[in-house]
């Protein structure tokens, strides 16, 4: 190409990349923006004789001391699956907690099963015990957590574990839910753990009670506050063994084994609390699901997780733990207080008087229409009960009066 030729064609050349780059410009600007806050592997914690493997989910704009729950997940099953259908992502996003999911390798159990029934791995500062602690530990530090608000839940292998490290670290945890799982100590091997999932160990309270002080003899409370839940079809881990759970906690605490109060909850669940009135108060809660059989209780036509292998449509199991722990910031004034402000909206953002407004629990908090208190959410104005504090229940309110407001089911 001659001299005079390239002088012509550099204009085009210039107009085509500016082109080029402002269509660039264009699709970057249209295309969806990624979540930031994502499950994401962390390669060394500290010390791991366990040989865990460890993931954190750490929600956008996470708050300094926030509260932290470990997870751990059931037999044949993986961190990833655990976060994808158990919901406790869409309850960490709403309640402003981060998750620190331990996660079993193969070369420790081919069953992908935490081993909870060996003695050297459920010791305090041993095995995987001490693995999850240094989980903790990390977590916390690297995040800038609350080390007095870290909690654990777990399903199956995952729920023993559970009742093992709260009964090895009580300073560590201030409360745990066993799901589907069975009592701290039940077995000191393989031959014990098949004898425990079924039919069941039949101890004492005391004898329960027992296992758990044993691991931490020196240690003289406060316990953590322990959530059961338990399907009354579970051919897997029998029934028997939430009760016992229940026994040996309640044993543990000092307190009856005898319900002070019970409730209903969705899903054909019945909710049972021990050494309290209600979930905010209890030391112990046992949540039964008639007729669900093993696994993990979700409920997804509420947005709360969603049906999988373990994962099974009935109650959203993760939501009424976050409410028994008291978790999703400090409590809002009694439900029959006059609030000292109205709605939080802007001028011209808010629904005009006596517009009905149909929205989550915790969309309804952050605009000032309700108030929530020990995981529990209330209209503000009249004290209208809602139900849990969280983004998976869904509630109409209108306001009758300024910054009054009550609840009007099926009103919008």
């Amino acid at each position: 190409m001659d001299s005079t030729a390239r002088r012509a064609g550099a204009p085009l050349a210039l107009a085509l990349a500016t082109v080029l780059v402002t269509a660039a410009a264009l699709l970057a600007a249209l295309a969806p923006r990624a979540h930031a806050a994502a499950l994401a592997p962390v390669t060394s914690f500290g010390t791991n004789p366990g040989n865990l493997a460890l993931y954190t989910y750490v929600p956008d704009g996470l708050p300094a001391q926030a509260p932290l729950v470990v997870l751990f997940h059931g037999c044949a099953q993986d961190a990833a699956a655990y976060h994808r259908h158990s919901g406790w992502a869409q309850a960490a996003d709403a309640g402003g907690f981060a998750l620190a999911y331990a996660e079993q390798r193969t070369a420790n159990n081919p069953s992908r099963c935490f081993n909870w029934f060996e003695p050297a791995d459920v010791a305090r500062d041993s095995g995987e015990a001490r693995s999850v602690r240094s989980m903790v530990e990390h977590t916390v530090s690297a995040h800038g957590l609350d080390a007095g608000r870290v909690y654990a839940s777990g399903l199956s292998a995952g729920g023993a574990m559970v009742g093992e490290v709260l009964s090895a670290y009580p300073d560590i945890f201030a409360g745990g839910a066993i799901v589907a799982g069975i009592p701290a100590g039940c077995a000191t091997g393989m031959v014990d753990a098949f004898t425990c999932m079924n039919p069941g160990r039949t101890l004492t309270p005391q004898q329960w009670g027992d296992r758990v002080r044993a691991k931490n003899p020196g240690w003289t409370g406060p316990w953590p506050r322990v959530a059961v839940w338990h399907g009354t079809s579970d051919t897997t881990v029998a029934p028997a063994n939430g009760t016992a759970s229940v026994r040996q906690w309640t044993n543990a605490h000092g307190i009856p084994a005898t319900p002070t109060a019970t409730e209903s909850l969705p899903g054909s669940t019945t909710a049972s609390y021990y050494g309290g009135s209600d979930a905010a108060s209890a030391r112990v809660a046992h949540y039964t699901v008639s007729g669900l059989g093993h696994g993990t209780p979700v409920d997804p036509a509420a947005g709360c997780g969603t049906a999988g292998a373990y994962f099974l449509a009935s109650v959203c199991s993760t939501g009424h733990t976050v409410g028994f722990w008291g978790l999703g910031g400090d409590p809002g004034p009694q439900p029959t207080e006059q609030p000292t402000e109205g709605p939080t909206e802007g001028p011209g953002e808010g629904p005009d008087p006596g517009e009905c407004v149909r929205s989550t629990n915790y969309a309804h908090v952050q605009a000032g229409r309700a108030v929530h208190r020990s995981g529990q959410t209330y209209a503000v104005g009249s004290g209208d009960p809602l139900g849990l504090w969280n983004v998976f229940v869904t509630t109409s309110l209108t306001e009758t009066s300024p910054g009054y407001w009550e609840n009007t089911p099926g009103a919008c």
